[in-house]
């Protein structure tokens, strides 16, 4: 099999293969820029596996007037960037010990070795800068089947990184074939190394958790996590009920808040910056509450109202009211006519952020038909 791409084609890329050809070692584009472009996905990031040791990788890259970035050099990872663009350049290498989380690595000339520490055989692809794919352990029949399996014994592959339970879930989503199922091997593997996720960061299971949840379809991916046992580790009180119901009212592919906040549950193990955090608590707490249609859209504008109405419909798994729809949107662009200025001098102070309170939740009740006047008398009564 021969790949192609842009990316393969570009002078960067060709000239990082040159460069370490030229030095008399092995140059192979490696992992997920090899997978994706035999799916004939976009390709983000460019790795390159070589026999050259991370050393030599810097003075070949000097000599040919590239820029080397020692990024994980004591693990066998230089950055050579070439015409502004980043590759990852890895020596071959073998698993020496691991504990879990990180790997004590010796340097090999041996590409099949490199490829049995990989984790799924999809990724354990190569290629020459021509394009030819070689395969040292047989992955190229499981990415045509689009069939996402451990490399060896799956229990040994998550005892060497407990990432790659939550791994397996997002390359499923991504990779997989849904009609095929989830690999039961795996599955089971994972569900027995569950423990293993406590030993994780909340930010390796915050970016993990993102990325499975902004595949275009993660519901079979989620509710095989549920089944196993995982999601209620790494997102206490979640239920994957709610999502393929969501998915299906998508218009187009949501972002990974809303679908998180479809999930429910406690997401302080994901590590969210604060923004996204009050985003998904923002979704979560109107979705599961009673504000009418235009409230909504009053509140959070007619985008993020439609996310709550989806996800509200989904947790209710009934279809979206294009009434309550149109709603949403009547309510994001309506004005609310009354102004401090109105009430001023009657009220002032705090008083006078409780009358325009009072207010507002009638003209929001009433959907906007409600006189200005009628609204001045709401804000003005007194308990």
């Amino acid at each position: 099999m021969r790949i192609d791409g842009d990316w393969l084609r570009a002078t960067s890329t060709q000239g990082v293969f040159a460069m370490l050809r030229a030095g008399g070692h092995r140059a192979l584009a490696v992992g997920g820029c090899v997978r994706n472009a035999a799916l004939g996905a976009p390709v983000a990031d460019v790795d390159i596996a070589t026999d050259a040791r991370p050393e030599r990788v810097v003075e070949l890259a000097r000599a040919a007037g590239l820029k080397p970035v020692p990024t994980g050099i004591d693990h066998g990872t230089v950055t050579v960037v070439a015409d502004g663009v980043p590759h990852e350049v890895t020596t071959f290498r073998r698993d020496v010990e691991t504990d879990g989380r990180h790997a004590t690595v010796a340097f090999s000339d041996d590409v099949a070795e490199d490829a049995s520490r990989r984790d799924f055989t999809m990724n354990a692809l190569y290629a020459e800068a021509d394009g030819t794919v070689i395969d040292p352990l047989g992955g190229l029949p499981d990415l045509r089947a689009r069939r996402l399996r451990f490399i060896g014994d799956p229990a040994a592959r998550i005892a060497e990184d407990y990432l790659r339970i939550l791994r397996f879930f997002r390359f499923t989503a991504w990779y997989g074939d849904p009609d095929h199922g989830i690999d039961a091997e795996g599955l089971a593997a994972c569900a027995a190394a569950g423990d293993g996720l406590d030993r994780l960061s909340a930010e390796r299971i915050g970016h993990e958790m993102r990325r499975l949840l902004a595949a275009p379809d993660p519901a079979p991916a989620v509710a095989a996590m549920g089944q196993a046992g995982l999601l209620w580790r790494v997102l206490p009180g979640a239920g994957p009920a709610a999502l393929p119901v969501l998915v299906h009212l998508e218009d187009a592919p949501s972002d990974w808040i809303v679908r998180l906040a479809a999930l429910g549950g406690d997401v302080a193990r994901l590590r969210l910056s604060k923004a996204e955090g009050r985003a998904v608590a923002t979704l979560s707490e109107a979705a599961r509450g009673d504000a009418s249609a235009f409230a909504l859209g009053d509140e959070l504008g007619a985008e993020r109202a439609r996310d709550v109405l989806a996800i509200r419909a989904a947790l209710r798994a009934r279809p979206l009211d294009a009434d309550e729809i149109a709603a949403a949107r009547a309510g994001a662009d309506a004005t609310f006519p009354l102004a401090s200025a109105d009430l001023m001098p009657d009220l002032s102070g705090p008083a006078l952020g409780q009358g325009l309170a009072r207010a507002r939740t009638l003209w929001r009740a009433w959907a906007g038909q409600v006189s200005k006047e009628e609204l001045r008398v709401a804000a003005l009564a007194v308990d």
